[in-house]
């Protein structure tokens, strides 16, 4: 018995036991899909769809998310120009073996429908990170508390859409999706509108000091990233010594994030930590 399915805007004749790949679907590896447009079943008994098959469906066990082989395009303009420009590409591919073809009795499988990586709505959390990127270096820190609530919305329209039974439309599916994202979206704006606005990000050091302890600083350029201007700069903040640093909570670091542009680097570069260290080696 074999089936003809339609996926990815190609068609694949496939028989229980095949190995394929096809356009890479929203699924994962070892998950259990199920193709419901099927054009053709053949055996025994032979029927053709008018396009589809009515209750017919094939299953599939997900191998693995893969890539294909990559592919070179070279352009090159002679004569006046004489530019060449040459791009690679490799596909993304979804590796299946099919286990179950089914004459009929599809709509009550149960089984998850194949659908399409490129045809699912976007979430919630890729609209926030969106939003984050596109958004000035000194608001991205305060969205950073929106992106985790629009992150926990992501989760909830992504479940909301799998528990959707399978009877429900593919635009009902988007607009559950949708409208999820609208709101991560104002959260995020709303954050970046409240750091535009001026209002403080994060929290004031209370161990900043005035000068050095017995003026005798420690040697931060001991910290990575960390040379001659940074520490100079560190100085006039009233950062002289690595246990300030490592006295720092999640709110502090913002704060310093932000009054020295660091974007970000104080995580990045695990300040906390290498300043912890240091502090102690000097006990």
């Amino acid at each position: 018995m074999f089936a003809v399915l339609k996926t990815g805007g190609k068609q694949y004749r496939v028989a229980e036991g095949d190995v394929l790949r096809v356009e890479k679907l929203a699924c994962e590896a070892g998950e259990k899909v199920q193709f419901n447009d099927v054009l053709m079943i053949g055996g025994d008994e032979v029927r053709v769809g008018s396009p589809r098959v009515d209750g017919a469906a094939v299953q599939a066990d997900v191998i693995d998310q893969i890539r294909g082989e990559k592919l070179i395009h070279f352009v090159k303009r002679r004569r006046k120009h004489g530019s060449q420009r040459t791009k690679g590409h490799r596909q993304y591919l979804t590796l299946l073996r099919v286990t179950d073809i089914l004459a009929s009795g599809a709509e009550s499988s149960g089984v998850k429908a194949a659908v399409g990586a490129g045809s699912m709505p976007r979430t919630a959390r890729d609209s926030a990170a969106d939003a984050v990127k596109a958004a000035p270096a000194k608001a991205r820190t305060a969205s950073k508390a929106a992106v985790g609530k629009a992150s926990d919305l992501a989760d909830d329209a992504v479940a909301a859409v799998e528990e959707a039974n399978d009877s429900t439309s593919t635009v009902t599916k988007a607009a559950v999706a949708g409208a999820a994202a609208v709101g991560a979206a104002a959260m995020v704006g709303a954050a970046v509108a409240a750091s535009s606005s001026g209002e403080e990000v994060g929290t004031r050091p209370s161990n900043l000091m005035d000068e050095a302890r017995d003026g005798k600083p420690d040697d931060l350029k001991k910290i990575s990233g960390v040379g001659p201007k940074l520490e100079s700069n560190l100085h006039e903040h009233g950062v002289f010594h690595f246990d300030q640093i490592a006295a720092w909570g999640p709110d502090e670091i913002a704060y310093m994030d932000e009054t020295l542009s660091f974007k970000g680097r104080i995580e990045r570069d695990g300040w906390i930590e290498q300043a912890k260290r240091f502090a102690a080696e000097q006990e």
